[in-house]
């Protein structure tokens, strides 16, 4: 694999939010082929440490070789790997998360997360785990394979494309879904009529928002008062996770508004850095087209020793 094929996005926007400062720690739970974390680690220098946390086997090996013992590797998803460290007591300076499926993920035809070729329907960030997307297409309901495609594609003819996948099962290969996709979804002039159904099933199989859900308390209890923590989405629901569990932890009270008297007892445990989501900009998007959905949030450990802006 061509460590250098993937182009990290937001890369200086990422640096300025995170604000790596020589000695520091960083935990970077969706490393890759270690872009981000590269440019990272020039800045903590050799005094700092850097965990690199990833679920693909390609991209552990990837990252063994570009870093060797300069960094930890660990195998994982971000939410295990959140799990395990602050269970170890382990506590560090910034954090970044970078969702989604990555660039040499897509270009690896063999690996099923696009249909630009004829292979077996996979799809798996973690090629360990046993679900894969044939799974999931060919054994879910219509019901609920029309909600995934509807939530998680945001297609508008989720109803007519569950029914058709469900009335041409099995499937074996990405050509075969996509053929009979295209044929029910809603088709538009800028992307494949597939493109949408690929994207739910995808996440569908990663559970790549419930994991997400579950991991940024644990991310943010692994901060220390002043670490920051950063995450780049390309999805809107992605996105809104993100801003909602930002919103609520950046509040003293989250009672209901109308509620005259606080009773939920909630201390605010982390302070915006971006009040809006950061995007790229037109040169980014035309060095790397990949960066045109990508929205960037980050946010402060609160320190309780001081007070707050």
């Amino acid at each position: 694999m061509n460590q250098t094929s993937h182009q990290p996005v937001l890369l200086d926007q990422v640096i300025q939010v995170l604000s790596p400062q020589a000695g520091e720690s960083y935990l970077d739970g969706t490393a890759g082929y270690g872009g981000h974390a590269m440019a990272v680690l020039e800045r903590i220098g050799e005094a700092g440490r850097a965990i690199l946390v990833d679920r693909d086997a390609n991209a552990i090996q990837a990252l063994a070789e570009r870093f060797g013992e300069t960094v930890e590797v660990m195998r994982a998803s971000y939410a295990e790997a959140a799990e395990r460290l602050l269970a170890d007591g382990m506590l560090v300076d910034m954090i970044l998360l970078d969702l989604g499926v990555s660039s040499p993920q897509l270009d690896n035809t063999e690996r099923g997360f696009s249909f630009r070729a004829d292979v077996p329907l996979d799809m798996r960030m973690d090629q360990s785990q046993a679900v894969t997307a044939a799974d999931v297409v060919n054994h879910t309901s219509a019901r609920d394979l029309e909600r995934i495609i509807r939530e998680y594609g945001e297609e508008p003819r989720a109803r007519a494309v569950a029914r058709a996948i469900v009335a041409a099962r099995p499937f074996h290969t990405t050509s075969e879904l996509a053929k009979v996709v295209r044929a029910s979804a809603q088709r538009t002039t800028d992307i494949d009529a597939a493109t949408r159904t690929f994207q739910a099933i995808r996440i569908e199989v990663n559970a790549e928002l419930e994991q997400l859900r579950t991991a940024l308390p644990v991310l943010t209890r692994l901060l220390v008062p002043g670490g920051r923590i950063a995450v780049i989405s390309f999805h809107s629901l992605e996105d809104r996770i993100v801003k909602q569990f930002f919103d609520q932890e950046s509040r003293d009270c989250i009672c209901p508004p109308k509620q005259p008297v606080c009773t939920c007892g909630h201390v605010a445990s982390l302070q915006k850095l971006t009040t809006k989501p950061i995007t790229a900009d037109s040169d980014e998007i035309a060095f790397n087209p990949r960066a045109r959905s990508a929205k960037l949030r980050a946010a402060e450990k609160i320190n309780k020793n001081k007070r707050r802006d």
